[in-house]
């Protein structure tokens, strides 16, 4: 999947941008509902649910009873409700559709519109792996009738394909796992609660051996994995379905990994800052008798004591 022609890095879509991380605490059971019950209760189905949260449309809370998951309010609930032309709005602003019905939204070709999502200006929002190992992109219905409705787009919708453009696609050039990167992150970024959830976040795009190399402490890639967040399935694990989802879900252009692995150096900073990895204590190792530690001894870390300890002891 090739991206290294474009080299500048994603805007933030509105989404990544425009909502709230939802970080409010001090909820319980009784003021908040799991994801089925406030699927139902707003009219949704559960994927389109999952579809609204990871939009920002939906607000949700850490489950503080334990669970683990996430939970919405009584009162996102309300607000959602009382929103104009609910539920239809609601259900129509998370609408996804694929190639064919995304090309027949916009009176374009298929072809044409394959081609405006493989140049990167048509964002998929979601994806599969199908039957026959094919990747199946969705986009949201909303925002291609947006692009549709620009007048700036006319050329791109009616016209020829500039030929830079052209040049591009010939030589492989495909953006919409690299965009699909890019908004997911912002996903996983607003349901992040801890710094050391954020950098998680970041480093769970990369490939083990990027992230080994800008987090070189094995305790911190320990604490990184952790709060690995928990990535979308494809098909069983170690399936050709499930390989092909983890190539997607890793960055893969030079510049994407440069500017992940610089946002992961910042994010494991900060989070060291706010809160140290945990480290195995050290076992306090006696003092030899018959005499009293140095303070240098007495300042050393465990280590160093244990060696003394058996140099006294092969001494005596």
């Amino acid at each position: 999947m090739s991206g290294n022609t474009i080299t500048h890095k994603i805007t933030p879509t509105a989404e990544q941008i425009g909502a709230t991380r939802g970080n409010i605490h001090g909820t319980n059971h009784d003021a908040s509902l799991a994801p089925n019950r406030a699927a139902r209760e707003l009219g949704l189905r559960r994927s389109e649910f999952d579809l609204a949260v990871h939009l920002g449309r939906i607000l949700t809370v850490p489950d503080e009873g334990g669970g683990g998951g996430r939970r919405v309010t009584r009162e996102e609930i309300g607000r959602i409700r009382a929103g104009e032309g609910f539920p239809e709005a609601l259900r129509e602003s998370v609408r996804a559709v694929g190639t064919m019905e995304g090309a027949a939204l916009m009176e374009v070709p298929r072809a044409r519109f394959t081609r405006l999502a493989r140049l990167g200006l048509l964002v998929p929002v979601k994806f599969y792996v199908n039957r026959y190992r094919a990747v199946v992109w969705l986009y949201l219905a909303d925002e291609l009738r947006q692009f549709a409705s620009d007048e700036r787009n006319a050329a791109l919708l009616k016209g020829r394909t500039p030929e830079g453009l052209r040049d591009q696609l010939t030589e492989g050039l495909d953006l919409r796992p690299r965009n699909w990167r890019g908004r997911h992150l912002g996903f996983l970024l607003r349901q992040a609660d801890d710094p050391w959830a954020q950098a998680a976040a970041i480093a769970s795009l990369l490939d083990p051996v990027e992230v080994s190399g800008v987090v070189r402490d094995p305790y911190e890639r320990s604490h990184l994995h952790r709060f690995r967040p928990v990535q979308p399935a494809h098909g069983t694990p170690g399936s050709p379905a499930a390989q092909l989802a983890e190539e997607i879900m890793t960055a893969a252009d030079p510049d994407e990994i440069d500017w992940l692995r610089t946002d992961l150096a910042g994010a494991v900073k900060a989070a060291r800052r706010q809160r140290p990895a945990p480290r195995p204590a050290l076992r306090p190792v006696p003092t030899p008798p018959g005499r009293e530690p140095t303070p240098h001894e007495a300042e050393e870390p465990g280590r160093f004591r244990g060696l003394l300890g058996r140099l006294w002891r092969r001494d005596s």
